[in-house]
C-alpha cells in the first residue's frame, strides 16, 4: 500500500466519523491542539529512561515536555508522583502489578461478566490471570457491587493487591469502602479511572485518592487526550511505602517498555492543560446530563438498562427482553444506521461475550461534538427504531448455526430500507456538530 492510498483511508475515515454519531463509551475526539502535537517532530526522537536520566543523547527538550506532563497531571490530580510513559491501559495495570506483586501472588479485580477488564485478572488468557492467583468478585441482584461478596472473598482468599475498576459498569465506584475492606487484609489498592478520569477531574465523579494507593488511567476517554496511560501514586501509597514510586517507574521501564512515545507525552501535557480550564468542567457536567438524558429517553422508548439506568457516561442496554444473544445484531445494525456503539456482555451473561446480550453506549464524543438533551432524545429513537427493525433476527443455540447466521444477517442489514433510512437522518444531525467543539 502506497502513500497516497494511506492518506485516502485517512479521509475515509475521517469522513466516516463526520458522518456518523459515535457512542462508544471508551472513544473520544480529541482537539486540534492534542492532534498536532502528535503528528509533530516529537515521534523522531528516541528517549529511553526518563527524564534527566536518559539513555540517548539530544533529550534535553525531550526532559522539558515530560516533566510539564508530570507536573501538570500531578497539580490536577493533587498526588506526589506521576508516571506519564506507559504506552496504554493493559500495560500499565501490568506495571503495577509486576511491581507490586510476585508470581502466585492473589489479586482481585471485578469480574468480567460483571462489568470489570480483562487486566483485573480475568483468568487463563490474560497476564493478570496467568501470573497470579486471580480472585474475581460479581454484582448482586440489583448489578451492583457486591460488597458483602467482596469482603467474604477478601478475607478468605487475603489478596496482597484490589484493583477497584470497570470497563462496562454504570455506576459510581465506593472507593471508600473498598478502602475498608483492603485494610482488613492489608491488601494495596489500585483504582483504575481510565472510563472516568475526566469526571473525577470535574467533580461528576469521586475522586480515588483519599482511598487508595494507586491511580491508573487511560488518557484517551473522558480525559479527552492522546491514545496513552498514566500511573499516579497517591500520599497514601508514599506514607506506606516511601519507595513505591520507583517501584513503579522501573516496572514501567525498563521492565515492560522501552522508549516513551514522546508526542504522546507531549500530547497528555495539552490535554492536562484543557482539562484545567472552566470549559471542561463545563463538558464533565455535560456528559452527565446527556447520559441521564439518553438513559431516560432509551427506558421512555422501552429498553431495559442494566441496573435501571447511569450515574456515569455510559450504559448498558440489555437486550434478553427480545432474546438472548441480541447484542452483535444491535450493534451491527446500528452501525448501518450511522451509530456506531459495541456489543457487549450483560450481568450473568446467558450466551458468551462472542455473542453476548447487552449494547455498550456513552456521550463523551457526542458531547464534545457539541450534542445535549434534544440530540440525546433523538439518538434514543432512531436506537429503539433499530432494535425493532432487527428484534425477530434470533440467534440460533446451535453454535455451528450461527456464523452462518451472522453472515446471512449483516448481507440483509446492509440492504435494509429502514436502516438506511435512519442513516440519512443520523447524516443530516451528524453534519452540524463538528467533531471537536468544547474549548473553542
Amino acid at each position: 500500500m502506497n502513500k497516497d492510498q494511506v492518506f485516502k483511508l485517512i479521509e475515509k475515515e475521517e469522513a466516516r466519523q463526520k458522518k456518523m454519531i459515535g457512542l462508544i463509551p471508551s472513544e473520544n475526539h480529541i482537539s486540534p491542539e492534542v492532534s498536532s502535537v502528535l503528528s509533530s517532530s516529537l515521534s523522531s526522537k528516541y528517549a529511553e529512561g526518563y527524564p534527566r536520566r536518559r539513555y540517548y543523547e539530544g533529550n534535553q527538550i525531550i526532559d522539558e515536555i515530560e516533566l510539564l506532563a508530570q507536573e501538570r497531571i500531578k497539580k490536577l490530580f493533587n498526588v506526589p508522583h506521576a508516571n506519564v510513559q506507559p504506552y496504554s491501559g493493559s500495560p500499565a495495570n501490568s506495571a503495577v502489578q509486576f511491581a507490586l506483586l510476585e508470581t502466585g501472588d492473589t489479586m482481585m479485580g471485578l469480574a468480567l461478566s460483571g462489568g470489570g477488564h480483562l487486566t483485573h485478572g480475568h483468568p487463563k488468557v490474560t497476564f493478570s490471570g496467568k501470573y497470579f492467583n486471580s480472585v474475581q468478585y460479581g454484582l448482586d441482584k440489583n448489578d451492583r457491587i457486591d460488597f458483602d461478596q467482596v469482603h467474604e472473598l477478601a478475607s478468605k482468599h487475603r489478596p496482597k493487591l484490589m484493583i477497584i475498576g470497570n470497563t462496562a459498569y454504570p455506576f459510581v465506584m465506593d472507593f471508600e469502602r473498598f478502602r475498608k475492606i483492603a485494610d482488613e487484609v492489608g491488601a494495596w489498592v489500585l483504582a483504575d479511572i481510565s472510563h472516568v478520569t475526566g469526571l473525577v477531574v470535574t467533580g461528576e465523579h469521586p475522586s480515588p485518592v483519599p482511598h487508595v494507593d494507586l491511580i491508573m488511567s487511560t488518557t484517551h476517554k473522558t480525559f479527552r487526550g492522546p491514545r496513552g496511560a498514566m500511573i499516579l501514586v497517591t500520599q497514601r501509597g508514599l506514607d506506606r511505602d516511601p519507595k513505591l514510586a520507583e517501584k513503579i517507574d522501573q516496572a514501567v521501564f525498563p521492565a515492560l517498555q522501552g522508549g516513551p512515545h514522546n508526542a504522546t507525552t507531549a500530547g497528555i501535557a495539552v490535554a492536562a492543560a484543557e482539562a484545567m480550564k472552566p470549559e471542561f468542567k463545563k463538558y464533565g457536567q455535560q456528559i452527565r446530563k446527556n447520559a441521564d438524558t439518553l438513559a431516560k429517553a432509551l427506558q421512555d422508548r422501552g429498553l431495559k438498562l442494566v441496573g435501571n439506568g447511569t450515574e456515569t457516561h455510559l450504559m448498558l442496554i440489555d437486550l434478553t427482553n427480545y432474546s438472548k444473544g441480541m447484542g452483535l445484531q444491535v450493534a451491527f445494525a446500528m452501525d448501518v444506521a450511522g451509530m456506531y456503539a459495541n456489543r457487549n456482555t450483560i450481568p450473568h451473561e446467558p450466551v458468551s461475550p462472542f455473542y453476548p446480550s447487552g449494547v455498550r453506549l456513552g456521550t463523551p464524543m457526542v458531547t464534545t461534538r457539541g450534542m445535549k438533551e434534544a440530540e440525546m432524545k433523538q439518538i434514543a429513537d432512531w436506537i429503539a427504531r433499530v432494535v425493532e427493525e432487527v428484534k425477530d433476527e434470533v440467534l440460533p443455540s446451535d453454535k455451528t448455526e450461527r456464523r452462518t447466521f451472522i453472515k446471512t444477517f449483516r448481507a440483509k442489514a446492509l440492504q435494509n430500507k429502514n436502516l438506511l433510512a435512519i442513516r440519512r437522518e443520523v447524516e443530516t444531525m451528524a453534519s452540524k456538530y463538528p467533531l471537536f467543539t468544547w474549548g473553542k
